[in-house]
């Protein structure tokens, strides 16, 4: 009897990777998320005033339309600010009562940042954050093409951080 010239096992054979309905590589691939993503799902609807318009008419929008800022606009559609409830709350602290018979363009903020839609959602959600600021307006070509919040890119990256997971526990399982 001649002795073994190794000792590794029989070889196996290859098993095909099981199929899943989306590959790992689709699923990673949507994380690769910009602002073009969110506003694709939400959609470019901006609610905005004028510089001019009350106060109080401006507070009744923002309650009707149920959201926590609009842009103000000029009369060729550019950015001329923005106002936001926290605006609303910092300046009634100063003026009481009296804000509501003001205009729009006393109270607003001037100096607006923006972001473009091809922008990545972790540096719009790292200028939200340093700016402590929830609403950025996304322009594209000079051209206002829609608003997001941060509520918004949170819940994209939610989504995303879902679909990575899933993606991990195929691997995982195989």
């Amino acid at each position: 009897m001649r002795a073994p010239t190794n000792y590794a096992g029989p070889r196996r054979k290859v098993k095909k990777p099981k199929q899943f309905s989306q590959s790992l590589a689709t699923k990673l691939s949507a994380q690769i998320s910009d602002v073009r993503q969110i506003l694709k799902s939400k959609g470019s609807r901006v609610v905005s005033v004028s510089g001019t318009d009350s106060v109080q008419s401006t507070i009744n929008l923002l309650h009707k339309e149920r959201i926590g800022a609009v842009l103000v606009l000029g009369e060729a559609g550019e950015i001329e600010g923005i106002l936001s409830e926290r605006d609303i709350i910092r300046r009634l602290a100063d003026l009481g009562s009296s804000l509501v018979e003001g205009q729009v363009g006393d109270i607003m903020t001037r100096e607006v940042k923006t972001c473009a839609p091809d922008e990545p959602l972790a540096r719009v959600l790292q200028t939200m954050t340093e700016g402590r600021f929830r609403h950025l307006p996304v322009v594209e070509d000079d051209r206002l093409i829609g608003i997001i919040t941060i509520g918004d890119v949170v819940k994209r990256r939610v989504e995303e951080l879902e679909m990575e997971t899933l993606g991990m526990k195929q691997v995982i399982v195989g």
